[in-house]
């Protein structure tokens, strides 16, 4: 099973002098059976509208994917948490939102969210723009965790963690105590904004790929993990920057 988690930077560019590929270019010619991503849009202006989970499932053939919206409205301009039935995984929304999603060529038998809140202040971050990089105070947004229970045995969660120190190790530690209750080998994987290993070393949990993957263009720190809660045959995938997103795809695959 090849496995990938990629935070997609919403399809852009962080570098103001480069023009990102499209989706289309940069995965239909990608092999995987399963693909977590971050950073993902939905009717959003600044991504023509696309609903990117829904086109990148097309590109693979999948009829097995979900999108957890996280906000509705835009990240680092106006936007709120989503109300309760605002967080339906697969149905179509027509007001820009922004979020995490799975696609899956193994049939998924269960679907689950789980909310993990955020935090109450943010922090001065770089931010990459058309004007270049520069420092701004970021708000946290709401974290959710989505997870797929598949056909062959596993279960596999993806999310994109709170920027904010032990806000993100307390939001991890509530997805594998979750990750308990549900049957199957585990998987957790995504963005987990945690560097030099916590996720693998402050647990009981494996990496499959120690790999650095930010920035993309000289990764020199992991933030992007593919974790599994018992010891597992896998074997690293290598990935080049593309010229989408501030971060790399991360993969392995498990035998």
């Amino acid at each position: 099973m090849r496995v990938i988690s990629w935070n997609l930077l919403h399809g852009s560019t962080p570098l103001p002098t480069s023009t990102p590929p499209t989706l289309t270019e940069v995965f239909a010619d990608l092999e995987c059976d399963l693909i977590g991503v971050q950073e993902v849009d939905e009717n959003q202006p600044r991504s023509n509208g696309a609903r990117q989970v829904a086109e990148i499932s097309e590109l693979f053939g999948s009829e097995h994917w979900a999108y957890a919206r996280t906000v509705i409205g835009t990240p680092g301009e106006k936007w709120r948490k989503p109300a309760p039935h605002e967080g339906v995984l697969h149905a179509h929304f027509d007001q820009p939102s922004y979020g995490i999603g799975l696609i899956s060529k193994i049939p998924v038998t269960t679907w689950h969210r789980l909310e993990l809140g955020r935090s109450l202040i943010g922090l001065p971050l770089l931010v990459g723009g058309k004007r270049g990089v520069r420092m701004m105070y970021v708000k946290d947004e709401p974290r959710v965790a989505l997870i797929a229970e598949l056909s062959n045995g596993f279960t596999v969660a993806l999310t994109h963690l709170s920027f904010v120190p032990f806000v993100n190790y307390y939001q991890l530690r509530k997805i594998q105590r979750y990750l308990n209750r549900l049957p199957g080998k585990k998987i957790l994987m995504g963005d987990l904004n945690l560097p030099f290993g916590i996720p693998h070393k402050w647990s009981s949990w494996f990496s499959l790929n120690n790999q650095m993957t930010y920035p993309s263009w000289k990764p020199a720190v992991q933030f992007d993990y593919i974790l599994a809660q018992d010891e597992l045959t896998a074997t690293p995938l290598h990935f080049e920057a593309t010229g989408m997103s501030d971060h790399l795809p991360l993969g392995v695959l498990i035998s």
